[in-house]
């Protein structure tokens, strides 16, 4: 049996598929510097200094007067499921043995109309929680971060009443953790 003749490949065929050969190789060494990093980064974009290995997240105070009267609880959960959950952060209660110590004290609440319709009736209603936070690094001696965060999120105050507010504080709480870990756990 004789083998069919082999098909010579026109020099510009050739060249293209030179050419897409290199420009794979090129992504794949450019994927491969670029996943480099992530040896020192988790995939969350979560950096903890590798002394801190413990952290203490006491309740957050409510300096507010919100009908909501679980928010410092709430927060402070939310919190820890970021810092613990999120990190290899061990939660402890000791405030002062810990090597990381986060407080967050509530300031503001308000519920306020956003929208309001044709014969000037609430439409939509804005809760808006702000939070001051302390984040030490406590075998170093240093303020990490020393801020305040503001979350807000909207509600129908017809349809939705008072379950509706509470739905949307506990959205805004939740921005609010969200913000306060990235901010903490971020180093640009």
């Amino acid at each position: 049996m004789t083998k069919p003749p082999r098909r010579s490949i026109p020099l510009p065929l050739r060249v293209l598929n030179s050419r897409r050969r290199w420009s794979a190789l090129g992504l794949l060494l450019a994927v491969a510097a670029g996943l480099s990093g992530c040896a020192f980064y988790s995939f969350s974009g979560a950096s903890i200094p590798s002394r801190l290995e413990t952290i203490a997240i006491p309740i957050a105070q409510d300096n507010t007067s919100s009908p909501l009267n679980t928010m410092g609880s709430d927060l402070t959960s939310l919190l820890t499921d970021r810092f613990v959950n999120r990190t290899r952060l061990s939660l402890t209660t000791d405030d002062t043995g810990a090597d990381a110590l986060l407080t967050a004290r509530i300031q503001r609440y308000r519920n306020r109309p956003t929208g309001v319709s044709g014969d000037e009736r609430a439409t939509t209603n804005e809760v808006t929680i702000d939070v001051a936070v302390r984040y030490l690094d406590q075998t170093q001696d240093s303020v990490l971060v020393d801020q305040s965060f503001r979350g807000a999120a909207s509600y129908d105050p017809v349809e939705a009443g008072l379950q509706g507010e509470r739905q949307a504080a506990e959205n805004a709480l939740a921005n609010v953790a969200d913000d306060i870990f990235s901010r903490a756990t971020s180093t640009w």
